[in-house]
C-alpha cells in the first residue's frame, strides 16, 4: 500500500480545485495551474479534501499512485505559497545584478551572461552573489534554476561558479606534488 498515495490532500481556504476526468485545475491567490494525469488514477475532490485512488496493484498503478498525489499536493502548495530556489555565486569578480527583467551575470567569461524573467518565473538578486528564483510551478522553478546553474557550474578545486544554497561542493586537493619536498 502506498502510504503517500492514500493520504488525503487538504485544500486550504481560497483555493479552488476542479477535477475533470484526468485533468486537474487548481486556482489560488498566486495563479492557476492545470495538469493532465494518467486516466487510470481516480481523482476525487469532495469539499476541502482531494483523494487519489488506484484501480489495482499492478506495478504501474502503484508507482503512479504516490506520484499523482504528490503532484496535486505541489500544485496546491504552489498556488498558495509558491516555490523558490536560492543560488549562490562564488568566485573573484563573479557577480550578478538585476536590470529590469534581465539578470546580468559576470561569470569570468569575456562577455556577460543575460537571463530574462518569464511570465511564470521571477528572478531576484538581493545581493551581488545571491540569486532567488520563484514561481508557482515546482518543476519549472527547478528546471530554470538548473539552467542558471549550468551557465557556470561550481568547479571542485576552488569552488568557483554558481551553486545551490544548500549544495555542498566536494573539493579536490589539486596537483599531488604540491607542498611536498
Amino acid at each position: 500500500m502506498s502510504r503517500i498515495g492514500n493520504m488525503p490532500i487538504a485544500v486550504p481556504a481560497g483555493v479552488d480545485v476542479k477535477v475533470d476526468g484526468s485533468t486537474v485545475t487548481v486556482k489560488g491567490p498566486k495563479g492557476t495551474l492545470v495538469k493532465e494525469f494518467k486516466p487510470i488514477m481516480t481523482i476525487k475532490s469532495e469539499g476541502a479534501v482531494v483523494t487519489v485512488q488506484r484501480p489495482d496493484d499492478t506495478k504501474e498503478s502503484r508507482s503512479l499512485h504516490g506520484l499523482t498525489r504528490t503532484l496535486i499536493s505541489n500544485m496546491i502548495k504552489g498556488v498558495t505559497e509558491g516555490f523558490s530556489k536560492e543560488l549562490e555565486v562564488n568566485g573573484v569578480g563573479y557577480r550578478v545584478q538585476k536590470q529590469g527583467k534581465d539578470l546580468v551575470m559576470n561569470l569570468g567569461f569575456s562577455h556577460q551572461v543575460v537571463v530574462s524573467d518569464t511570465e511564470d518565473i521571477k528572478i531576484e538578486s538581493p545581493a551581488p552573489n545571491k540569486i532567488i528564483i520563484t514561481g508557482i510551478d515546482k518543476q519549472k522553478v527547478g528546471q530554470f534554476a538548473s539552467e542558471v546553474r549550468g551557465k557556470r557550474p561550481p568547479e571542485p578545486y576552488k569552488g568557483k561558479g554558481i551553486k545551490y544554497a544548500d549544495e555542498v561542493i566536494r573539493r579536490k586537493e589539486g596537483k599531488a606534488g604540491k607542498g611536498k619536498k
